[in-house]
C-alpha cells in the first residue's frame, strides 16, 4: 500500500482527504501544519505530498523548498490543494517544483486521478531503463500509457513503407518522431569504403528519430525497412512539446541519452578490440533479443546484416557460425539460425 502525507491546518478538510485516499486504497499520514509535515517526511519519506499553502507556522512553499533541499525527500511528487486561485501562486508553486495544483474546493476523481498520474510518473522516472533506443522507446511507451505525455498513435498520421524502402538519410533533418506498428527496420551508416555497419534495428513498439529531435540535429544514419512497415507519425513539435513541458521528463531523457552514448563507445570500443567470436556471440544475442525473443525462434536476418551488424566480412562471420553450430551453440536449418543455448553463447562474451 502507497503512503501519503497530507498537510492542511483544517481539521475536517484534512480528515474528509485522508478518507477519500483510505478508501482509494493508499495508506494516509496527517499533519496539521507545515513544520510537523515537514517532520513526517524526514522521519520517513512518504510516497507523495499533498498539502495546502496558507498554514501557520510554516506555509506550503516553505514545505515545498524544504523537501526540495532534502536528498531523501526532494524527488517525492508534491500536490498543492488550496483555495488560491491567483495565477502568480499558481505560477510560483510551478516553479518551486510543485507537480501539480489543485484547487479548493475538488472534486474526489480529479484528486484520485492527479495522484495516480503522479505516483505513475514517479515510477516511470525512476524505473530502470535501458541506456540504448529501445530504453528510450520503452520509457516514451510508458509515459504516454500513463497519460503523463500525450502522442496518441491512434489519431496520428501514418506511413507504409515496403521492403528495402528508405525511412531517412543521412543528413536529412528530422521532422517526425517515428513508431514502428509493423514490421522491421534497420538503421546504418556507411563509410568511406562504402561499407555498410548496423547502428541499430527496430521492431514494433519502438520509437525510431527521437535523439536527433532532442539533439537537433541531422541525422548521423541512414534506416531502411527489413520487412514492410507501417508507422504511426508524431510531427517534430508536437513531440518536443510533450518533453519539454516537464522539467522532469527532460531530465530523465538528458541521462538516458548520456547513457546511451556510453553504451554506444562501449560497442564501438568492442567491435574494435573484441575477438571475433566475442563479436558475432554479442550480435547474435542482440538480434535474438530484439527479433527472436522466444527460445526455438529463428533470427531473421540474413547473414549480410548479420555480418554488417557485428562489422566483420560476411566470410568471417560464417566460419564463426559454423564453428558455434559444431559447438552446438547455434542450429542452422534451411539457411535459418537459431540459438540452441543462450547461456553457453553468453559466457563467451567473458
Amino acid at each position: 500500500m502507497r503512503r501519503l502525507l497530507v498537510i492542511d491546518d483544517h481539521d475536517d478538510i484534512r480528515e474528509n482527504t485522508a478518507e477519500i485516499l483510505m478508501l482509494g486504497g493508499y495508506h494516509v499520514v496527517t499533519a496539521p501544519n507545515g513544520k510537523k509535515g515537514v517532520e513526517l517526511a524526514l522521519q520517513q519519506p512518504p510516497e507523495l505530498v499533498i498539502c495546502d499553502i496558507m498554514m501557520p507556522e510554516l506555509d506550503g512553499y516553505g514545505v515545498l523548498h524544504l523537501l526540495r533541499k532534502n536528498e531523501a525527500t526532494r524527488d517525492i511528487p508534491f500536490i498543492f490543494l488550496t483555495a488560491k486561485t491567483e495565477r502568480a501562486d499558481f505560477r510560483k508553486g510551478m516553479e518551486m517544483g510543485a507537480d501539480d495544483y489543485i484547487t479548493k474546493p475538488f472534486d474526489d476523481i480529479e484528486l484520485l486521478n492527479a495522484i495516480d498520474i503522479r505516483l505513475k510518473k514517479y515510477d516511470i522516472l525512476h524505473g530502470k531503463y535501458a541506456g540504448d533506443e529501445k530504453g528510450g522507446s520503452e520509457m516514451i511507451a510508458d509515459l504516454s500509457a500513463s497519460g503523463v505525455i500525450h502522442l496518441d498513435a491512434s489519431t496520428s498520421e501514418t506511413l507504409e513503407l515496403s521492403r528495402k524502402m528508405s525511412l531517412y538519410q543521412e543528413g536529412k533533418r528530422p521532422k517526425y518522431l517515428y513508431l514502428l506498428k509493423s514490421g522491421k527496420v534497420k538503421a546504418f551508416r556507411i563509410n568511406e569504403d562504402g561499407k555498410e555497419y548496423i547502428t541499430n534495428l527496430y521492431v514494433p513498439g519502438d520509437y525510431i528519430g527521437y535523439l536527433p529531435l532532442l539533439e537537433n540535429k541531422s541525422y548521423e544514419d541512414n534506416a531502411i525497412v527489413l520487412e514492410d512497415a507501417e508507422l504511426a507519425l508524431f510531427p517534430r513539435e508536437e513531440f518536443l512539446e510533450a518533453i519539454y513541458r516537464d522539467m522532469q521528463v527532460s531530465a530523465r531523457f538528458i541521462q538516458l541519452i548520456a547513457r546511451n552514448v556510453r553504451e554506444k563507445e562501449e560497442r564501438l570500443l568492442s567491435l574494435a578490440y573484441g575477438s571475433l567470436r566475442k563479436r558475432i556471440a554479442r550480435g547474435l544475442l542482440d538480434i535474438h533479443h530484439k527479433f527472436a525473443g522466444e527460445p526455438g525462434k529463428s533470427l531473421s536476418m540474413s547473414r549480410e546484416d548479420i555480418a554488417q551488424y557485428v562489422g566483420t566480412a560476411t566470410e568471417s562471420l560464417i566460419r564463426t557460425l559454423s564453428d558455434f553450430k559444431s559447438e552446438k551453440l547455434i542450429d542452422i536449418t534451411d539457411g535459418k539460425i537459431r540459438i540452441t543455448d543462450v547461456s553457453k553463447l553468453e559466457n563467451l562474451l567473458y
